[in-house]
């Protein structure tokens, strides 16, 4: 039988833009304990194909690993606004981009352990190419890879962004059902 942890103290120990930290003492099976959990507004994630069966990737440098990751388009959901105006956002201002079609592809807990993030993975398609839009404090190269290709690396570990790992293979899945079959070339 699964113990369902109650809440019987909450205090923040950290509000801040992006995080909170909350510090929670609760009831665990065989008394109290304490979990430390970082509350997250969620993301938007972008896998966005185009015809040729190309990606919109990007690679950034991002600070808590301290080392460039490839990874696919995504952002914070600002307050107000619900993922997929999020995904659309975000496509416009990192890539240039705008799509008429979106589609959920799924939704993922980042790290249940700690966090309530959660993500909204979208496949986003008949794309029209615009300008950019970065926030003032973003260097993001853009890049297109194949589909296949960025399916390749990731089942041999070298896209090491679970985000986009997840998009990566719920496309190719969609595409092994043949519901992408126009995108294969």
């Amino acid at each position: 039988m699964i113990f369902e942890e109650k809440t019987l103290e909450s205090e923040y120990v950290y509000k801040g833009r992006i995080i909170n930290l909350r510090r929670d003492k609760v009831t665990v099976r065989n008394g109290q304990s304490v979990r430390e959990v970082i509350e997250h507004s969620g993301g938007a994630v972008i896998m966005a194909l185009k015809p040729d069966g190309k990606i919109l990737m990007e690679r950034q440098f991002r600070k808590p690993v301290d080392k460039v990751i490839f990874e696919a388009p995504a952002g914070k959901i600002d307050k107000g606004e619900s993922p997929a105006e999020t995904a659309l956002r975000e496509l416009r201002e990192e890539t240039g981009y705008s799509a008429a079609d979106i589609r959920l592809l799924t939704s993922t807990y980042t790290s249940v352990g700690f966090s309530d993030e959660i993500l909204y993975i979208y496949l986003c398609t008949d794309l029209t190419k615009g300008q950019t839009d970065f926030d003032e404090n973003e260097a993001i190269d853009l890049e297109e890879h194949h589909i296949m290709d960025l399916y390749e690396m990731a089942v041999l570990g070298e896209i090491e962004d679970a985000k986009t790992q997840i998009g990566i293979f719920m496309v190719k899945a969609l595409i092994d059902k043949g519901e992408l079959a126009d995108y294969l070339i």
